[in-house]
């Protein structure tokens, strides 16, 4: 609600490149209020797939247009899950490319050393065509890192025998509800012929680490909290923001300096992790991966990865190394291709 008159002064980097590369802008879509969850103030963005369900978020509208085929492709903003969790629940693909790969210029901030912006659309090759013209540095924010990349995946089929592709052994092993559909990835892919690889991970406080997201965040929206406009947001509970940017302001020093350390630490671990393979696959909301590398700012790809008894879908995540979105996409665009969920269309929306 204290920023349903905000009218940005200028077009966003990623909104420019677009529009340059001959995209046509046909809508603005609602995000969760402050990049949280689908509730904003007109109400809560609904699951194509399931009327009565919420889309998740904060790119709810984003990842709930793209599956009802309003659009071909969207934009979205990722901090802590914001693509990852509206595409699985969507059934949509999504890429959260490296922190600082491409501009976030334009985009209002909710934490500087974490947010991210990528495309989400019905395919991996979609997502290559969308990345191609949103990546790279733009002058204006100084995170960017130029970086080559290559939007021709259709060339780059994986070779199998040369790649290392690793998999979240912890992860896949939990019992989880979806553990069905996690178990069927892992076989679809050795029916490919992928040898897979087991992988582990730094045994840090990923969880106390995110205090840095809660404090950035407070920040960011330090003048909404001094002026109680916070009051006027939708969302009141505990875990909301409001409540949040509140409590953050008690967190000492101390603990904000020590969690920045011990996110160094995983940021190193969890490169030396990745040196041995290519890409590696975990369970969408598994383990640790979506929370670490959230915090490390290593790109991911969400994609469906089956449908539920209720018509729902379920996804996975296949994460690469920094700055290694060609063979991310390449790998998952194999998987994709193997399986077909993607094509699948929601009833109604066909």
């Amino acid at each position: 609600e204290p920023f349903r008159g905000q009218v940005p002064r200028e077009d966003a980097t990623v909104i420019q490149r677009l529009t340059e590369a001959g995209a046509v802008l046909v809508a603005k879509t609602a995000v969760g209020a402050l990049a949280y969850g689908d509730v904003w103030f007109g109400g809560t963005t609904k699951n194509p797939w399931k009327l009565d369900q919420g889309s998740s978020g904060s790119s709810a509208g984003s990842s709930s247009g793209t599956a009802a085929g309003l659009f071909a492709f969207a934009i979205g903003t990722e901090t802590l899950g914001s693509i990852v969790s509206p595409c699985t629940r969507c059934g949509t693909t999504g890429l959260r490319p490296t922190f600082g790969r491409v501009s976030r210029q334009g985009a209002m901030a909710l934490s500087w050393s974490m947010d991210k912006i990528g495309p989400i659309a019905r395919s991996v090759g979609d997502l290559a065509l969308v990345f191609d013209a949103i990546h790279g540095a733009d002058g204006r924010d100084a995170s960017v890192h130029d970086a080559p990349f290559n939007a021709d995946i259709d060339a780059q089929v994986p070779d199998w025998t040369r790649l290392r592709i690793g998999y979240d052994k912890g992860a896949f092993d939990e019992a989880r509800d979806e553990k069905g559909f996690d178990d069927e990835v892992l076989a679809t892919m050795r029916r490919l012929g992928v040898n897979l690889v087991p992988m582990t991970f730094p045994d840090l406080p990923v969880n106390d680490t995110l205090l840095l997201l809660e404090c950035e965040a407070a920040a960011a929206f330090d003048e909404l909290t001094r002026t109680n406009q916070d009051e006027q947001l939708k969302r009141q509970t505990a875990q909301a923001w409001p409540n949040i940017f509140r409590t953050a302001r008690l967190i000492p020093a101390v603990e904000y300096i020590q969690a920045n350390r011990i996110r160094t630490l995983l940021i190193r671990q969890f490169d030396r992790s990745m040196a041995d393979v290519d890409v590696y696959l975990s369970p969408t909301f598994g383990g640790i991966s979506l929370r670490a590398t959230n915090l490390t700012g290593h790109p991911c790809v969400v994609l469906p990865s089956g449908f539920r008894a209720d018509g729902t879908p379920a996804s996975v995540t296949f994460i690469g190394r920094l700055f290694g979105e060609e063979a991310l996409l390449a790998v998952s665009r194999a998987y994709q291709e193997a399986t077909g969920w993607h094509r699948r269309r929601p009833p109604g929306f066909a």
